[in-house]
């Protein structure tokens, strides 16, 4: 019998903040689908607390204290991949930071250098480092982009974060066509309203959140888990012909017209 072709046997993946929420539910599919899975986030306790649950339910998972919006640590993170594991052959930048939720013109500069210093600097670095470990090793990879779809929106209280975002689904165009000839295929995934730590302006305020589930179709919002898996089918053999593209997981709230 052949095998799925949602797997990622014989994998090693690096999941960026993945110590909690979308990022932690990511690096569980991931090692329960058979990668190696390297989680990294700014806290040692907190990676390791992941990586060790990985590790006692069967899977192999090393935890890596990181921060995105660090260049010196970029480089670093790569290297202790390999490493511990040998290679690297999956990226899902999904650490990012929204430190300013309000009226776009009312942003302060320091608030809008750094969401930019980690949601595209940082996710193109580290995508740099990667794809340039890929292409050293002749080997075909996977790099998964978390964007949101505020990216394809308009995106009040939101509009720096959103910025971010579009920059995110951009790159991920771009770097697609560019090293799709060497086999390596890059994605992006734009989640709507997802019950996390860093949605909690959103999921907490009971007038935004009622707003936003009575405008999607399926009347809820999202839990980590159900973006799990379009991060885990696009760095799978199941999507060896997909790239350059931007996967909506919303529960139909692009397609109502939000």
């Amino acid at each position: 019998m052949a095998p799925p072709l949602v797997h990622l046997e014989n994998k090693v993946a690096i999941v960026t903040g993945g110590s909690r929420g979308i990022g932690e539910a990511i690096a569980r599919a991931y090692a329960d689908a058979g990668a190696k899975v390297v989680i990294a986030s700014r806290k040692q306790e907190g990676v390791d607390r992941v990586a060790a649950s990985i590790r006692e339910a069967g899977g192999e998972a090393h935890g890596v204290a990181f921060h995105a919006g660090e260049l010196d640590q970029i480089p670093k993170l790569v290297e202790a991949t390999v490493a511990k594991f040998g290679r690297v052959d999956v990226l899902v930048n999904n650490a990012a930071t929204n430190p300013y939720f309000g009226p776009l013109l009312n942003v302060e500069r320091s608030q809008w250098e750094k969401t930019f210093e980690v949601n595209v600097r940082g996710y193109f670095e580290l995508a740099r480092a990667v794809a340039k470990h890929l292409l050293d090793r002749d080997a075909k990879g996977a790099i998964v982009n978390v964007a949101s779809i505020v990216a394809l929106a308009g995106a009040p209280l939101q509009g720096v974060y959103g910025m971010t975002k579009a920059a995110v689904v951009s790159m991920t165009q771009t770097l697609a066509v560019e090293l799709a000839p060497s086999g390596i295929r890059v994605n992006a995934i734009a989640p709507g309203l997802v019950d996390t730590k860093f949605a909690s302006a959103i999921v907490h305020n009971p007038d935004i959140v009622a707003r936003v589930v009575e405008r999607t179709p399926m009347r809820r919002y999202a839990q980590p888990q159900e973006i799990a898996g379009a991060a885990l089918f696009l760095a799978s053999d199941a999507a060896s012909f997909v790239t350059g593209h931007t996967l909506v997981v919303d529960g139909g709230l692009m397609v109502s017209g939000m």
